[in-house]
């Protein structure tokens, strides 16, 4: 029996950018090669122009977005306990549960929807409660379900797909005076041996008799029953038994409960499962899937068996970058190249920060140590990611490392490092059919520095002109975002670099003191030029956190 691999996600910051998408597909397939568990590259955002050409020059896919990795109903062990046609019987039903140790039964239509839910006490009711003569008919039962139920025999007659549609249950008595005073047309009678009282109920056009103890039925009987349409069975069980079970034949659909049915989707979150739960005494709840088909059924108990999502962060180790839920998911590694953030697990884990010019050169290190082969595609994301977070090598964060990996890189990925990078940089730098909106957050990033909140955004550009022709919306822009109060201060940088320069935009109390501070210049009304600053990283924040001291 082949054992399901639970999957373990990979994924960079919110709103990412080149660095965070390839080194999560990298470090993904690194680790399905060295590791007999699943990994799976993730993103956390919208994917900007830039990385999208990466992904389209070098044949990968997108990676699936997800925004959140709080755990859901589908980490519970669900009970994956089969649903049932509505057509079984009561008594199968029961048996079912029996065997399964279930209070709940599910039943489901014929496309795999939930139809509605028995338990073990709609049943007993049945049982004990329900004692009418004329319940099979009431409820429409299929002959088959009289037949399993009561192990009987089918002696004549076609059974498929017939049903009772009317009459009651009879007792036969041994004079067949009586027996021809109360048995009606459709009526179905249970008797035993005497031939008498069989040949009476056949000919008072019984739609069934039903023969005990197993009785052998002579050929004229089974000839006058076939001539007549009457159904003969034989049953093992003696009159007083068959008495008790026959309601029990009863199909399920004729008691289960239908309306005001509480069900979750395998998708939805385990807060809000416990809440409902907590309104909602019922033992079992049923699970369905996306399209709404029957997946299994979860109880309270089983909340206690939580898998929650496994995760391996890269390109960040800060809270508010992580995708929404990082709290409530078992983080098993981190591999990053900024400042240490905010993120604490309660278990050890595996924890690689280095200060390289990019995430994708220490990802391309560890292929290295473990003796991985690294593929064209992979060379080319990684050689992607490099370029970009150390702008062609022109940022101070840029290592010597950064540029021999991006050497080698580029061998295996047959790429011309400079002109591809040229390519790459124009590709992103097309900005002009985009909102505000979608440029200030195409790498925009959160920092907490003591009690103040900023937010940081950032576009590089080979070309001035581009710049010029965003730096008014983007400042309308971040007016007017301001007045959300989701952050005290934002920041957006306009990086040339072909210049090796930025022209920072600013609004929020505070934000003209700090730059001017920070970096000693003057500045305009909400903007300043700052001349050899090219890194958000190494220059910008750590300038601005020096500043916010004072």
């Amino acid at each position: 029996m082949s054992v399901v691999k639970k999957e373990t996600i990979v994924i960079g910051h919110k709103n990412p950018d080149t660095d965070s998408i390839c080194s999560a597909l990298a470090y993904a397939n690194l680790k399905n090669q060295i590791s007999e568990d699943k990994f799976v590259a993730k993103c956390a955002g919208d994917l900007n122009s830039e990385t999208r050409f990466v992904l389209e020059y070098f044949g990968v896919d997108t990676p699936d977005y997800v925004d959140d990795v709080s755990t859901q109903v589908r980490d519970i062990d669900i009970n994956d306990i089969e649903s049932v046609d509505p057509l079984i019987s009561l008594k199968d039903a029961w048996l079912i549960m029996r065997e399964n140790g279930s209070y709940t039964l599910p039943i489901e239509t014929s496309d795999r929807h939930l139809a509605g839910l028995i338990t073990n006490s709609d049943v007993a009711h049945v049982i004990l409660d329900r004692n009418e003569h004329d319940l099979l008919a009431e409820f429409k039962t299929p002959f088959t379900n009289i037949l399993k139920t009561l192990d009987a025999e089918l002696i004549t007659g076609e059974i498929e797909n017939r049903i009772v549609e009317r009459g009651k249950v009879i007792i036969a008595e041994d004079n067949p005076e009586l027996m021809e005073e109360s048995i009606q047309d459709g009526d179905i009678v249970i008797l035993g041996n005497r031939y008498e009282c069989q040949l009476c109920a056949i000919e008072m056009n019984a739609a069934c008799i039903i023969i005990c103890e197993g009785t052998k039925v002579t050929k004229t009987i089974q000839k006058l029953a076939a001539d007549h349409g009457c159904i003969v069975m034989v049953s093992p069980y003696d009159v007083f038994t068959i008495s008790k079970l026959i309601n029990q034949s009863v199909p399920v659909k004729s008691f289960m409960t239908t309306a005001g049915i509480v069900q979750f989707k395998t998708d939805d979150f385990i807060e809000e499962v416990k809440n409902i739960m907590a309104k909602k005494r019922y033992r079992d709840f049923p699970v369905v899937d996306h399209k709404g088909r029957f997946v299994g059924l979860i109880s309270r108990r089983r909340l206690l068996n939580i898998n929650r999502k496994k995760v391996i962060l890269v390109d960040h180790s800060d809270l508010e970058q992580a995708v929404d839920g990082i709290e409530e998911a078992e983080i098993l590694e981190i591999v990053d190249h900024h400042r240490l953030g905010t993120i604490t697990t309660s278990q050890p884990m595996f924890f690689r920060n280095l200060p390289w010019g990019c995430t994708a050169t220490i990802v391309y290190q560890m292929y290295k140590e473990k003796n991985v082969k690294v593929d064209k595609a992979n060379a080319g994301l990684m050689l992607s990611a490099i370029l970009s977070d150390t702008l062609l090598f022109r940022s101070p964060t840029c290592t010597e490392i950064d540029k021999l990996s991006a050497e080698e890189l580029a061998e295996i990925a047959e790429v011309d490092v400079h002109a591809y990078a040229e390519e790459m940089f124009a590709a992103g730098s097309m900005l002009n059919d985009k909102s505000a909106e979608e440029i200030f957050y195409q790498d925009y990033k959160k920092f907490s520095i003591d009690d103040t909140t900023l937010g940081v955004g950032q576009v590089n550009s080979i070309s001035e002109r581009v710049l010029k022709d965003i730096e008014g919306k983007i400042l309308d822009y971040i007016k007017t975002k301001e007045k959300s109060k989701n952050v005290d201060i934002l920041f957006f940088l306009l990086t040339d670099i072909d210049k090796c320069s930025t022209k920072v935009l600013f609004t929020g109390n505070r934000a003209k003191d700090i730059i001017e501070e920070a970096f000693n210049v003057k500045t305009e009304p909400n903007s300043a030029f700052l001349e050899g600053v090219v890194s958000r990283k190494k220059q910008f924040i750590p300038a601005v956190t020096v500043a916010m001291q004072y």
